[in-house]
């Protein structure tokens, strides 16, 4: 999953993959909290976006990835906001997150 392709092993030959993107999808979703779980077969990542000024949050999306597809997620966003800081400047921190409890149903 390298800038959302999958990396091949040496001795295979590059395959295109094509992607379809329904409508809805395609449109995508603002999240302001992400929520990271795992165990030793899966993580899974929900992607919430919570009312400013409120106490309820609506889960938006729910991602399950193998482990190995999680490590290269990150690798990916580290790499991903490496190049955004080189082009636009450094992503400054807003200050300390507030303590936040979750419950999830």
């Amino acid at each position: 999953m390298t800038d959302g392709m999958p990396q091949l092993p040496n001795n295979e030959e590059e395959k295109t993959i094509k992607i379809d993107v329904d409508e809805e999808i395609s449109q995508g979703a603002y999240a302001n909290l992400a929520i990271s779980n795992f165990n030793q077969e899966e993580f899974i990542l929900d992607f919430v976006f919570v009312q400013p000024h409120s106490n309820k949050g609506k889960a938006l999306s729910r991602i399950i990835l193998s482990p190995r597809n999680a490590k290269r997620l990150a690798e990916m966003l580290t790499r991903n906001v490496g190049e955004y800081e080189k082009k636009l400047g450094p992503i400054v921190e807003g200050g300390n997150f507030p303590g936040i409890n979750l419950s999830i149903n």
